[in-house]
């Protein structure tokens, strides 16, 4: 199982170059964890960068991904990570639903580079 972090996820529908490297690491819609969390951020993200239309494409194709919703096991887990690792409360939220469902966190987001069952992607130079 893997999770594919809202910062890996922005990489990927840019087209960067980190995105371009990332797209060869995407697990199978059956192994894709992705949190509700993550679908809000990215929807945000693109009907306010790019489209409505892109961002309701979002939303139908994560869908078919295994989406988990924020339940009291996780946010107790992420209340304990964030205390652990001083993470941000959405960021605390990814990462304990990466745990909960035993899977790595894909993200270029350089305050999980150290952390157990993190795959870090520094963001490249175009």
């Amino acid at each position: 199982m893997q999770l594919v972090d809202s910062s890996a996820w922005i990489e990927i529908l840019l087209g960067s170059a980190t995105g371009r490297i990332l797209l060869g690491r995407l697990p199978q819609k059956s192994e894709w964890v992705v949190p509700t969390l993550i679908q809000y951020e990215i929807h945000k993200w693109l009907a306010r960068s790019v489209s409505a239309d892109r961002a309701s494409e979002f939303i139908s194709y994560s869908s078919k991904c295994v989406v988990v919703d924020l339940d009291s096991d996780i946010a107790v887990r992420a209340s304990d990570v964030s205390r652990l690792y001083k993470l941000s409360t959405a960021d605390a939220i990814i990462y304990a639903t990466a745990l909960q469902r035993d899977a790595e966190l894909l993200t270029c987001d350089a305050h999980f580079q150290d952390l157990p069952k993190v795959l870090y992607m520094p963001k490249q130079q175009a």
